[in-house]
């Protein structure tokens, strides 16, 4: 019997360790009594053996296992007090996943034996079952660390200047990929495929946004319907790549390290959405799968005053307690697994104000948010929040400290609102420069203000001109699910439409709105199929949509092949002109020791705006002034000049160019024509010239020098 040759082991690290000849155990517990792991046999399903971790130090429950050693299946019972209305859930009849481990294998199989009390029962949570869920329990997974990463020293950080985000799904991304080899797509060898990587380089896509990756539970309500939870925001495993994305299940762990260093190759970043707000134990009628059943009270916030309850600013059921030492430590334990094992280029948090939550609300001086601050892994990789959640004061947009970038919703929410005309050139503005309302202060930087048009939760960018309402018959809530308000606009069609005039002003705006993200100051974040008009079929909440609705269709035509021509120009405008993405908030204030103004706004006869034709703008112009102070340096800077004209209003306008001299406007961008403008065809014109601007459409102009030849 291996426990007759157990040894004491070592409190750290946490999990499953192993060192060559054995594997050290160890767990931590405040409130537990005793500690069993338990193995399993090949199939996952026989137990061969309990051992009871022998020592207990500092919270921590550990031993040390010999002969036992990568691919051995395990999980621990735990004991200690069922007394749910102080908070204790133990039962150690439920097999329970390893907070740390590595991998994880099989499925979780829905079953009452999974829940800690007896469903039906008359005292509810506060009966106690007494059936073993082993059988319907997946299992942790004892790894080998090693991987030949081909000579990639590690992480290689693309600046926050130059980052253009793709937000997609692994399996979304491929599993209709006509290039990817059928037996690889929807996993992560297929987007490791060189045709997939290639499409987001050439794109002008920087940094790849995968959404969570991390083991997660189907939700049982979804898979009675016939559905699932596709988007994953129902973590289980914080340290193990779920294998349901894998080609090889059982090797998930060196396919998804493969997976990033093709992405690395590609010249591409790694960015991960981690769900580290909440788990897939709900509330307090949930199933005990790890962290109920191995330290309740510690891992979640319970009711002050009544334990039995579970906090819900997530409005899932529970919330992590981001407040408590091990549970902090549990979370950049992951980060940094995440960063230096699997080297993952940075982080996009979930509800992020969850992170920051102490017991009497949100503090951007956290117990979590210092620890990052600290770290210093987690000091050179991006950091990104969603700045909200449902609890008491979740909007937090701008809040986040120093050396963080946020998602910024404002920025979507008034862009939509402009091109459709129910927002003016007032809101528009500060959001074109990165919001410095919101992001300047503390010496942060136009990066950390992500501007995004969509994501993954909402319309498509195709489906905010297709769809006035939403269309979620499908996800099976009777239109109950998914967000009332879209700020989106049909324009006279609700769906699909054969009219061409119909159909010509929805690509135009679609086109506007790309423009405006990509020109804008910030880091912008594209959704992955926007480029080419992916639609939902007006479905804004597709998280149980594991099929077409969700899949990337990759049959675009010649129609999505010109909207992806257009994309891919304006990333590389964006490249060119550095003044697009300046490390500094630009300024309409007179610089007196520079003698010039950074940014200068214009109306449509050419002249500078003044406070009174604010009032209701629908077309106004934006000169850029390549001569800005481009760091903390007080000397001119050398770029491009550039000059933005949007116009919203429903008919054209005569737009009169700025007067310069010795100098010309070139046309670099009209989304008045069909293919955006072409990079070809530079046109040239004189200060003061009148441009027939289309109702609703976007210019760019870059001036440039009498003497010199314009530059697409």
């Amino acid at each position: 019997m291996l426990k007759d040759r157990l040894r004491e082991g070592h409190p750290y690290p946490r999990g499953a360790t192993w060192d060559g000849e054995g594997v050290n155990f160890s767990l931590f517990s405040a409130h537990a009594h005793k500690v069993e792991v338990c193995l399993f046999d090949r199939d996952g399903m026989t137990e061969i053996e309990r051992i009871t971790l022998p020592e207990y130090t500092d919270q921590i429950f550990h031993g040390w296992v010999p002969d036992i050693g990568p691919g051995q299946f395990y999980g621990y019972r735990v004991h200690g007090p069922y007394e749910p209305d102080a908070g204790h859930r133990f039962n150690p009849n439920k097999l329970l996943l390893d907070p740390y481990a590595r991998a994880h294998m099989g499925d979780l199989q829905w079953d009452p034996a999974l829940f800690g009390y007896t469903i039906g029962h008359a005292d509810a949570d506060l009966s106690f079952d007494t059936r073993d869920s082993a059988r319907f329990m997946p299992k942790c997974v004892v790894i080998d660390p090693g991987f030949d990463w081909h000579g990639q020293s590690g992480r290689n950080p693309l600046p926050w200047d130059q980052t253009v985000l793709y937000e997609a799904h692994v399996k979304g991304l491929t599993r209709l990929h006509p290039h990817v080899p059928e037996a690889l797509r929807g996993t992560y060898a297929g987007l490791a495929t060189r045709d997939v990587l290639d499409y987001i380089r050439k794109l002008g896509a920087t940094s790849l946004e995968l959404l969570p990756v991390h083991s997660f539970v189907n939700d049982q309500h979804l898979l009675e319907k016939g559905l699932s939870n596709y988007w994953g925001y129902n973590t289980i495993g914080f340290f193990a790549p779920d294998p349901r994305y894998a080609a090889d299940r059982a090797e998930s762990l060196r396919e998804f390290k493969e997976m990033v260093s093709a992405i690395h190759a590609a010249g591409l970043e790694v960015i991960l959405d981690v769900v580290y707000n909440h788990t897939a134990e709900g509330n307090e009628c949930g199933p005990t799968l790890s962290f109920r059943g191995i330290d309740n009270v510690s891992y979640y916030r319970l009711l002050r005053d009544q334990p039995r309850y579970y906090v819900n600013d997530t409005g899932t059921g529970n919330t992590v307690n981001l407040s408590h030492r091990r549970v902090i430590q549990m979370v950049t334990d992951s980060l940094r697994y995440w960063a230096e094992e699997m080297h993952v280029d940075g982080f996009r948090f979930d509800l992020g104000t969850i992170l920051a939550r102490e017991p009497n609300g949100f503090d951007n001086q956290s117990g979590f948010l210092k620890a990052c601050s600290q770290d210093p892994t987690l000091e050179t990789v991006k950091l990104i929040a969603e700045p909200w959640d449902c609890g008491p004061g979740g909007y937090q947009v701008g809040g986040f400290p120093p050396g963080w970038a946020e998602w910024n919703d404002r920025f979507r929410d008034v862009v939509r609102n402009y091109w459709r005309g129910k927002e003016g050139a007032g809101g528009l503005a500060p959001r074109l420069l990165a919001s410095p309302d919101q992001f300047d202060h503390q010496g942060r930087k136009p990066w950390a203000c992500v501007n995004f048009l969509t994501a993954h939760d909402g319309f498509t960018l195709e489906d905010c001109v297709t769809y006035d309402e939403k269309h979620n018959e499908a996800n099976g809530e009777d239109g109950r699910d998914g967000a009332e308000q879209n700020a989106s606009c049909n324009y006279g069609v609700e769906g699909p439409s054969g009219d061409p005039a119909v159909v010509k002003l929805r690509g135009r705006q679609v086109r506007n709105m790309l423009a405006t993200l990509l020109m804008s100051q910030g880091t912008p974040m594209l959704l992955a199929g926007d480029e080419f008009g992916r639609t939902q079929g007006g479905n804004n909440n597709a998280y149980c949509q594991d099929n077409e609705i969700s899949w990337i269709n990759w049959d675009f035509g010649a129609r999505g092949q010109a909207l992806v021509n257009f994309v891919t120009r304006l990333n590389a405008l964006r490249r060119r002109l550095p003044i697009l993405r300046r490390g500094r908030f630009l300024t309409a204030a007179y610089n007196e020791e520079l003698d010039i103004k950074e940014l200068t706004w214009i109306q449509p006869d050419g002249m500078e705006m003044t406070p009174q034709d604010w009032d209701g703008a629908q077309c106004f112009g934006l000169v850029l002034d390549g001569r800005a102070q481009p760091s903390g340096i007080r000397r001119r800077g050398a770029d491009a000049t550039l000059l933005m004209v949007f116009n919203a209003r429903s008919d054209g306008v005569d737009f009169t160019l700025p007067s310069v001299s010795d100098q010309h406007w070139a046309l670099l961008v009209d989304t008045g024509v069909e293919d955006g403008g072409s990079a070809d065809d530079v046109r040239h014109f004189r200060p003061n010239a009148v441009y027939p601007m289309a109702d609703r459409s976007f210019l760019l102009f870059e001036l440039l020098p009498d003497s010199v030849p314009a530059v697409s």
